[in-house]
């Protein structure tokens, strides 16, 4: 009895003794921060922000720790958890700020602002009273004067065009979605598409209700665009691929340090479960799109087309502090169901930030052959057995290179100076009523609208107005013209309709998904040996 109670005396002294050492080394740790601070202050050269050293100082040990820890500040908080949560509060408008100008680009459907009937095409100029045209108006100065707490109200004046007087508008703030299915719609009679643009709260029960509105239609394949998704929750990823498993396949796992390891498996009905299925990656596809992907490609699920994924297999969780700030700190690695890692190596924080251009100079996103994976990093698929490789993204069943013919400097300069969305707007502006009248309907608009001469010439007009030194190319522009004109058309179809509109028309030049169609319509599905 008294050789258990010493062992456990002892046993206790020895955990008291190593809490303590640890205890004494933060101590001594936090004691060096507060003698730093206190020596800024009473000697430094000059007066500074306390704050903004504070905040410095924790941005700097998060990223000796990883890429993906991150500290964010609590004035950026509620902006930086909108698109997780699904929703941010305001007025329910799309706009763009032209020329100093606040026009309404569109009122969200249902949302406050159109139920007053605020139109597209306004044009706010002042709020609670004060102007805000003309004065260097940014995009964040408008989203702080128009978003606030839920019920309050704010008041805005309009100029509406063919009206003489100012319109006021008292608006209640209200919960506004934030979408992130930017589109779905029938490709052709049987091939549905989705693109999912992020993994929100919302994202599970936008992407049920999309397949239940194409199975409706007729749909026997889908396509499922992941491109430029950086990712988002675990867990919707968990349940958006439960749409696609059957019941018991493990989605993904993880393991953690101070986190044991955790499974999960698709555990319902799934809505999509048998019929073709095609998810289209790029070298933006990160993350939570990474574990869709390599859960449905090691489960021989369906095929990833496109190419190599950006390569985050990190978990973070985000940490609220005290004084409304937060921290979203990695706790554990994930790995999909066959076991792998697609973590891409960090230890080189420069060259992982530079990796998109290392993959462009070493020829990776032209040819597939310029893909390199070391051998100890082979898996294969729990089905047919194929290899797969971890270390750096998913790698796609069928390779598209990156289509560069048609992308000219002189393309890309004009697609980077922002010149498409304010002309397309203000030509909308001009030509609203007329354009509603021809194309009464997307349909129409999609057929018969022509990008003509005419229009390019005032494009190109407007480009000289507005930037002398952006000088015109002709060759360029031959050579880019019909990605030139594709990009106008889907501007206009985004400023008459919509988002969803937009990516209808630009689909057409969408290499990638048009790979994904022609292999759901030739023998290649079939070829790797996939569910059918």
């Amino acid at each position: 009895m008294f050789k258990v109670i010493f062992l456990l005396s002892f046993s206790l002294f020895l955990n008291f003794n190593s809490f303590s050492q640890v205890e004494t080394k933060k101590n001594k740790n936090v004691q060096k921060i507060e003698e730093i601070l206190t020596y800024i202050n009473s000697v430094y050269v000059d007066t500074v922000n306390e704050n903004q050293l504070t905040n410095a100082a924790i941005e700097g040990m998060l990223e000796k720790l990883d890429p993906h820890s991150v500290y964010i500040s609590s004035d950026d908080v509620d902006d930086a958890n909108e698109k997780i949560n699904g929703s941010f509060v305001g007025i329910g408008i799309k706009f763009q700020i032209l020329k100093d100008t606040l026009v309404v680009v569109q009122t969200i459907p249902n949302g406050p602002s159109e139920k007053l009937g605020i139109r597209a095409g306004d044009r706010i100029v002042s709020i609670e009273g004060k102007s805000i045209a003309g004065n260097g108006l940014k995009n964040n100065q408008v989203r702080e004067k128009l978003m606030g707490e839920l019920g309050t109200k704010v008041k805005i004046e309009i100029k509406r065009k063919n009206t003489k007087k100012l319109l006021d508008f008292i608006i209640s703030r209200d919960k506004i979605p934030v979408n992130s299915v930017d589109c779905f719609y029938m490709i052709d009679a049987e091939t549905g598409y989705i693109k999912l643009n992020t993994f929100s709260r919302s994202s599970a029960e936008e992407v049920q209700s999309s397949i239940r509105e194409l199975t409706k239609t007729g749909m026997k394949n889908l396509i499922f665009d992941l491109q430029d998704n950086g990712g988002g929750l675990l867990y919707t990823a968990k349940t958006i691929s439960d749409e696609f498993l059957s019941e018991n396949k493990l989605i993904v796992y993880s393991i953690g340090r101070a986190q044991p390891k955790q499974e999960l498996f698709a555990g319902q009905k799934g809505l999509w479960e048998q019929g073709k299925l095609v998810i289209l990656t790029n070298e933006n596809t990160a993350s939570a799109s990474e574990i869709v992907s390599g859960a449905i490609q090691d489960w021989d699920r369906g095929l990833i087309v496109g190419r190599r994924s950006f390569g985050k297999g990190l978990v973070q969780r985000p940490i609220d502090l005290t004084d409304g700030s937060q921290i979203r700190l990695t706790i554990a690695r994930y790995y999909t169901p066959s076991g792998r890692f697609i973590q891409k190596p960090y230890e080189d924080l420069e060259a992982y930030k530079n990796d998109y251009m290392d993959r462009y100079l070493r020829g990776e996103l032209s040819s597939q052959d310029s893909v390199k994976f070391n051998d100890s990093l082979r898996h294969q698929t729990k089905i047919s057995k194929r290899t797969v490789y971890g270390g750096g993204g998913i790698m796609p069943d069928i390779f598209v290179p990156l289509d560069t013919n048609s992308v000219t400097d002189y393309y890309k300069t004009l697609a980077r100076s922002g010149y498409f969305n304010s002309f397309a707007l203000t030509y909308v502006e001009k030509n609203r009523d007329k354009l509603n009248e021809t194309y009464p309907t997307f349909e129409k608009y999609k057929s018969d609208f022509l990008v003509d001469k005419k229009l390019m010439d005032d494009f190109f007009d407007y480009v000289k107005k507005e930037d002398e030194k952006l000088l015109f190319v002709e060759t360029d522009y031959k050579i880019s013209e019909n990605a030139i004109k594709l990009r106008m058309k889907a501007i206009l179809a985004q400023d008459l309709w919509g988002i969803s509109e937009y990516y209808q028309i630009a689909n057409d030049d969408n290499e990638i998904l048009q790979a994904a169609i022609k292999a759901i319509e030739s023998s290649n599905y079939d070829l790797k040996g996939l569910a059918k």
